[in-house]
């Protein structure tokens, strides 16, 4: 039985961005994508997707059409078609990493995380998004996304008005 893969993804253009979905381990980087073209309410599009290292440094290429060989390989090796590559071959350890580059010619990504594996829950219908937060950002125009701080400022805003008793004396 295939397991559920637990994604984070989030966005270097929209720090309050946030989305966690699950996906079967099973499933395709095609399929993957067309998860996340329709979580995001992006029109369809050329994509690809990097391993990455710790860093998020590119390791390997999958694209969305099949490249073939003689292509050259911009340093990530032979690029490999997402159609035939399964999640659970990809992705072999917890925390590995994939950047979705949506948008190649602006260099435009989000960035995803292995966070958790599990047993599928019975009834539950995979891929799903389990957790989002703020608007993605706008597919064509970077200029356009809405940025009011990180979700961590939001998040602790209610403490920032926190004074402390003035009268209130530290000493013994």
């Amino acid at each position: 039985m295939s397991m559920v893969f637990r994604f984070r993804m989030l966005s270097d253009e929209n720090d309050n961005f946030v989305r966690d979905f699950e996906i079967m381990a099973s499933s395709t980087l095609l399929e993957l994508h067309e998860f996340i073209i329709a979580m995001l309410g992006y029109d369809p599009c050329m994509a690809s997707f990097f391993t990455a290292d710790d860093r998020w440094e590119r390791t390997k290429e999958f694209t969305f059409m099949d490249m073939g060989m003689g292509v050259g390989d911009g340093g990530f090796g032979t690029p490999e078609p997402m159609v035939s590559a399964r999640l659970e071959n990809v992705l072999t350890h917890l925390h590995d990493r994939l950047i979705y580059l949506f948008d190649p010619f602006n260099e435009r990504a989000y960035y995803m995380e292995l966070i958790e594996a599990k047993e599928p829950q019975d009834g539950m219908k995979y891929p799903r998004l389990q957790f989002e937060h703020s608007p993605a950002p706008d597919q064509y125009d970077p200029e356009a996304n809405e940025e009011s701080g990180s979700i961590f400022e939001e998040m602790m805003g209610e403490y920032s008005d926190f004074e402390g008793d003035d009268g209130y004396d530290d000493e013994y």
